[in-house]
């Protein structure tokens, strides 16, 4: 018989001490022993790190599926059936689904779960209906534990908004970087004095300076020079008035990557979460400038 062991390591799980985490070796060692003991021959190992149970783009996954579809080996072996994944509707697809067509036997060790057991089906159907209430729940928790710290004022994005930059002490706090952020002061004090977002665009390029994401990122491969449409949306951004603003799109389910867009309405804001760049005041009166502006003109 010749077999395959698929190991798998999520994001969650730590203590990752080796190139090959701790808990991957594991689960070779076990899966390896239930093989030679056996006298099963081995095809392959497959292990994905840092991988969700839920996530069906999982590398190693998806190539383990083609080499079964292809006949490469006659069974799967698996720690667990969660290993293998929490999504209920995988377990449905492959392990009551394509791998009987595939002549594809499925065995997840510790939960002694196997398809070539009569009767079996049942437990593996409540095994993964509860592993799916697992991603379920944890999914909420971490929403909630991600809500609170918006709420409480503690930055949670990944760049920082151009002007600004995570404070060294702490990676959740935004402090002022200041070459970025005279930029900001003239952007919006050269709109005030009657520039519009054109020509502010093109007195920067004219004076050499680079647009936010090339001074974020120095060795992308971008173009350099400010737009019409980037000065606008930093008129807009309250941020520069010390208005930390979070929570702008969700997932759009905890089995999806996609985000959605979330209403302006139920963004999460804190004031005076992080210094302003431009006074309150300044803010207002761009706001003011910009409504004024967007008005059609009188018949």
């Amino acid at each position: 018989m010749r077999c395959a062991i698929y190991c798998r390591l999520s994001k969650e799980d730590t203590n990752k001490r080796q190139p090959e985490s701790e808990s991957i070796q594991n689960q070779k060692n076990l899966l390896t022993r239930y093989a030679l003991d056996r006298d099963w021959e081995i095809f392959g190992s497959y292990c994905d790190e840092d991988y969700s149970g839920a996530d069906a783009a999982r590398p190693e996954f998806n190539r383990m599926l083609h080499d079964a579809e292809n006949r490469r080996f006659g069974v799967i072996l698996c720690k667990s059936q969660s290993r293998f994944t929490r999504d209920m509707e995988l377990v449905e697809r492959y392990i009551h689904g394509l791998f009987p067509r595939w002549g594809v036997r499925f065995i997840a060790v510790a939960d002694n779960a196997d398809t070539e057991i009569r009767g079996n089906k049942k437990a593996r159907q409540i095994n993964g209906l509860v592993n799916e209430w697992y991603l379920e729940d944890l999914s909420e928790n971490v929403r909630m534990v991600l809500d609170h710290k918006r709420r409480s004022g503690q930055y949670l994005g990944g760049i920082p908004l151009y002007g600004y930059k995570k404070d060294p002490a702490d990676r959740h706090r935004l402090i002022i970087d200041e070459p970025a952020a005279s930029v900001v002061r003239t952007i919006f004090d050269r709109f005030l004095r009657g520039c519009g977002p054109q020509r502010i665009a093109g007195m920067l390029n004219a004076a050499g300076i680079v647009n936010p994401t090339s001074y974020k990122k120095p060795d992308a491969l971008c173009s350099s020079l400010w737009s019409r449409a980037t000065v606008s949306r930093m008129l807009r951004n309250e941020m520069y008035a010390g208005v930390l603003v979070q929570g702008r799109q969700t997932r759009e389910s905890y089995k999806s990557k996609r985000t959605v867009a979330v209403p302006p309405q139920n963004w999460v804001r804190i004031e005076g979460a992080h210094a302003a760049i431009i006074s309150p005041d300044v803010y207002a009166a761009a706001q003011r400038l910009l409504r004024a502006r967007s008005l059609p003109s009188p018949m």
